[in-house]
C-alpha cells in the first residue's frame, strides 16, 4: 500500500480508499451487500494497508454506516482508521431532512456518530453545493462541529469550481476551518474535472480524492452487471460511442498488457497526477486487488496514448445536469464538407 498526506493537512491515508456504497442492505437497491457478505471485503482491505474508508449518511438511508461501523469495530482499532461520511442527500423525506441547513447537519452528525457507534469522524463532508443554503450557514455548522470534536477535518465532493470557491471565501472571511478533500468523479471516459476543479484544487492544497475509476463498469467490460441494469445513472453518463470507444481502447491495452481491464483503467486514475487517492468499491477481494496491482502499473506513452485519444470533451456530471445531460455525439457538417465526403 501507498501512503499520502491528504492536501496540505497533516492527515495521513492510504492511496486506496475503501468505497462502501455497496454496503448495507439490499433493501436499498437491490446491488448492495449485507453485513456478512461485506465483511470480508473490509478484512481484505484492511489486511492490505487500507487506512481510509468512505461512507455516507445516504448510502442504504442510514444501514451502511450501522453495517460499515459494526465490522471494523470487530476488525481494527478506531485511531488506525480515518471514517469519512457524508451529509446531504439524508435517511428520510420530509421538510429540513435533507440540504446543507445549519438544523440537517447538526441532526446528521449526530445521527451518524449513533449509528457507526463512534465518538467522531475524521473527515465530515457535502455530499453536494447546496444551492438553497447560504455558504456562511453551511461552513459556520461544519466549523462548530470540528471546534466540538465530532469531527476531526471536513471535505465536500461533486461541485462546480466556482461553488468550492464561494465555500473557501466563507471560510477566509470567518476564520473557519476550511475542507481538506475533494471527492469528484474521474476515469478515462469523464475528465471534464481536470479543466478547473483539480487545479484548483491544487493551488489551494486541497486533496483529491476519485470516485469511480470504472465509469461504473463501463472500462471493465461489465456493463450488464445488476448495478448498471438497475441504475439509470450509468446510461445517462456513459452511454455515448466516445465512452464505448474509450472502453475498447482499455481493453485493448488491457490484452496487450495481458491483465484486467480494470488494472488497466484504474492505473490510469492512479498515475494521475492531480489524484491523490482512489476509492474502491469492491464486490471482491479480487476487485480490491486489482485496483491494488494498479498503484504500481506504470502506463508507457503509447499506452496513455491509446487510452486518451478518444476522449472528448461532454456535459459536466453532477446533480445539478442530472437528466439533462446531452451525449456525446458528433454533430452533422456543414453542406460544403458534407458534400466533399461524399465525393470522397
Amino acid at each position: 500500500m501507498q501512503y499520502i498526506r491528504l492536501g496540505n493537512s497533516g492527515l495521513q491515508v492510504s492511496r486506496l480508499c475503501l468505497g462502501t456504497m455497496n454496503m448495507g442492505t439490499p433493501d436499498w437497491k437491490p446491488w448492495i451487500f449485507n453485513e456478512k457478505q461485506s465483511e470480508p471485503i473490509v478484512a481484505h482491505a484492511l489486511a492490505n494497508g487500507v487506512n481510509f474508508i468512505d461512507l455516507a449518511d445516504f448510502y442504504s438511508a442510514g444501514v451502511g454506516e450501522e453495517v460499515v461501523g459494526r465490522i471494523v469495530k470487530r476488525l481494527a482499532r478506531r485511531e488506525d482508521l480515518v471514517i469519512t461520511t457524508k451529509v446531504g442527500y439524508g435517511t428520510r423525506t420530509g421538510l429540513n431532512a435533507s440540504g446543507h441547513s445549519r438544523k440537517h447537519i447538526m441532526d446528521s452528525i449526530d445521527a451518524s456518530l449513533k449509528r457507526l457507534d463512534m465518538d467522531y469522524v475524521d473527515v465530515f463532508m457535502l455530499h453536494y453545493f447546496d444551492i438553497n443554503t447560504p455558504v456562511e450557514e453551511t461552513m459556520g455548522a461544519l466549523n462548530d462541529i470540528v471546534r466540538s470534536g465530532k469531527a476531526r477535518y471536513i471535505g465536500v465532493s461533486t461541485m462546480l469550481t466556482g461553488q468550492l470557491a464561494k465555500l473557501l471565501m466563507a471560510c477566509e472571511r470567518n476564520g473557519w476551518v476550511k475542507p481538506i478533500n475533494m471527492q469528484l468523479q474521474l476515469n478515462c471516459a469523464y475528465r471534464e474535472e481536470e479543466r478547473e476543479m483539480i487545479p484548483f484544487c491544487r493551488d489551494q492544497g486541497i486533496g483529491v480524492s476519485v470516485f469511480s475509476p470504472l465509469a461504473r463498469g463501463l472500462l471493465t467490460g461489465d456493463v450488464q452487471s445488476t448495478r448498471n441494469q438497475t441504475d439509470f445513472f450509468t446510461q445517462q453518463m456513459y452511454s455515448d460511442e466516445a465512452s464505448f470507444e474509450i472502453a475498447r481502447s482499455v481493453q485493448r491495452v488491457a490484452r496487450a498488457r495481458g491483465v484486467s481491464n480494470a488494472q488497466i483503467a484504474q492505473a490510469w486514475v492512479a498515475s494521475h497526477p492531480g489524484v491523490d487517492c482512489m476509492l474502491v468499491g469492491a464486490d471482491t477481494t479480487a476487485q480490491f486487488d486489482s485496483a491494488l496491482a494498479a498503484l504500481d502499473t506504470r502506463l508507457d506513452a503509447e499506452e496513455r496514448h491509446e487510452l486518451e485519444r478518444n476522449y472528448t470533451p461532454c456535459d459536466v456530471i453532477n446533480d445539478y445536469t442530472a437528466g439533462k445531460r446531452i451525449l456525446r455525439t458528433p454533430r452533422p457538417g456543414q453542406e460544403r464538407f458534407t458534400l466533399q465526403e461524399a465525393v470522397a
